[in-house]
């Protein structure tokens, strides 16, 4: 076994690192804990209270019905509920979102959405932030575990490098609208599946809608084929202006690689930054962006 003594700093911050994503919360106790002593305390407890509760269980279990009764005899009043039909699913957020008329009343009503299964594993609803009055907005995926502990889109090392991708062209996270296509971290960061996706369109497009952005960037290759409908790679799609259609409007967008590409493979940094540069060239044109 190696000791943390025989660590490096950067070595026990990436093992650290990879527990936290592995979902590990702590790693050694105050004190040490005697878990036979536990288990058998447990089993001596139970064989203890086993017959001072048997007479009680006997008190409580009915007379058994006659037969005639037992057919009269209706139904359990409790039974599990079946799960959301994906379609009905999809429903439900349609008017859910279409209901909000405001980001605040958007928020209230994905975070009382019980309609997707992705909610229930998660510890976080990652909902938009910034400035929505600022017309810029940039879109990423689906909360990852940083995401999920901090409550906010793009944090730990992710975020601190696309803090420094938006400083290289004049921009800070406070200043535009951040958000994500998928509210709830998937787990184990797999992809959303496309029930999953259709989902949470709703709330995405409504997001888009209140906000109304005169220029998107949207970031990794999930994002760029929600939006643009293809099936290329990201390498595919980034770098080239479209323009994406929500509710009544027309937005012009550009895909980049996701900060997390970045950091899994730096050689891409010149490709985005390029992309950073089209994005500004943009913005300027718009005048979202004097400087």
């Amino acid at each position: 076994m190696i000791s943390a003594n025989d660590l490096s700093p950067a070595e026990l911050a990436a093992l650290l690192h990879f527990h936290a994503e592995a979902g590990v919360d702590w790693l050694l106790e105050e004190e040490p804990v005697d878990r036979f002593a536990e288990f058998e305390a447990m089993k001596a407890a139970r064989r203890s209270a086993a017959p001072a509760t048997q007479p009680q269980l006997e008190r409580q279990i009915p007379a058994r019905p006659a037969p005639e009764q037992r057919a009269a005899a209706p139904a359990p009043a409790s039974r599990p509920q079946p799960a959301i039909p994906d379609g009905e699913a999809v429903q439900q957020a349609r008017f859910a979102a279409a209901s909000a008329r405001s980001l605040a009343e958007l928020k209230t009503a994905l975070e009382a959405f019980n309609g997707c299964n992705l909610k229930n594993s998660a510890r976080s609803t990652i909902f938009a932030s910034g400035n929505p009055a600022s017309g810029i907005m940039v879109i990423g995926p689906a909360p990852g575990a940083d995401d999920e502990r901090e409550g906010t889109a793009f944090a730990g090392r992710q975020g601190q490098l696309l803090d420094r991708m938006l400083a290289s062209i004049g921009l800070e996270r406070s200043a535009i609208l951040l958000t994500q296509i998928i509210p709830w971290r998937p787990p184990g960061n797999r992809m959303p599946s496309a029930a999953e996706t259709e989902i949470c369109r709703p709330f995405i497009e409504r997001q888009i809608a209140l906000a109304e952005p005169r220029a998107i960037l949207l970031l990794g290759n999930y994002t760029a084929r929600f939006f643009f409908g293809e099936n290329d790679t990201i390498h595919g799609l980034r770098g080239r202006w479209k323009e994406i259609a929500v509710a009544d409007r027309i937005i012009p967008a550009i895909a980049s690689l996701h900060p997390q590409d970045l950091l899994t493979a730096p050689v891409n940094k010149r490709l985005a930054w390029s992309d950073l540069l089209a994005f500004q060239a943009r913005l300027k044109e718009l005048s979202l962006l004097t400087n």
